[in-house]
């Protein structure tokens, strides 16, 4: 039995299931099979793929960190790489090839173009989540536009947070997985290990990483 269809158990009730263990290959082949079936994942995936994800499609005992830091060695000379971001991990093409690719790559929804303005709503925001507009008023001596909060939202960046303990219970906002993946975070608390300063004069040099694969 050879190819894809070593790999897959016949089903008289549906689709094909997937052979996790596949122990018909020796042990070299089937290392290399897990992490093939990791990076393709990873590769066609539109968002960050987590370790339940990638679990489900290697063996039970098989180590995901171990398959990945393989996939990492691999893709050392190549101009993208896998990186851990938001509690999952995604294919990103590296810092060194970014000018080449905004001149001439079709970017898509993958460009936020944020103005100063969005960039500081959006700094403030992570930096005191859940923040309602009385607390971006008092960051900046007024409320956001309506029209910056919508362009956040509509970029994923931002979502309705819990509503605040206080009179009215006003809504708060918070930030988003896309934003920890656009910005290469792990979660929240990479923020204050990347810039303990004034959530301002953070937003002046965080940018956007490079492109998703």
């Amino acid at each position: 039995m050879s190819g894809a269809a070593a790999h897959k158990m016949p089903s008289t009730d549906g689709p094909a299931l997937l052979d996790r263990e596949l122990e018909d290959l020796p042990p070299d082949m089937r290392w290399r099979e897990w992490m093939n079936r990791i990076e393709a994942v990873i590769f066609a995936s539109s968002t960050v793929v987590d370790r339940s994800a990638l679990q489900s499609i290697v063996g039970q005992g098989a180590n995901i960190d171990l398959l990945i830091a393989d996939i990492q060695v691999e893709l050392k000379p190549r101009p993208y790489e896998l990186v851990a971001v938001a509690g999952g991990w995604m294919h990103r093409t590296r810092p060194h090839y970014a000018d080449a690719i905004h001149a001439a790559a079709d970017l898509g929804e993958q460009s936020l173009n944020l103005n100063e303005t969005e960039m500081a709503v959006l700094c403030a925001i992570a930096f005191n989540q859940p923040a309602s507009r009385a607390d971006l008023a008092d960051i900046f001596g007024k409320q956001p536009s309506p029209d910056v909060l919508n362009r956040l939202r509509h970029k994923d960046l931002i979502a309705n947070g819990p509503r605040a303990p206080r009179l009215g219970a006003p809504q708060t906002f918070v930030t988003t997985k896309h934003f920890l993946a656009t910005f290469d975070l792990q979660d929240l608390r990479d923020l204050h290990d990347r810039h303990e300063e004034h959530e301002v004069e953070f937003a002046e040099e965080m940018k956007p990483v490079t492109i998703r694969v």
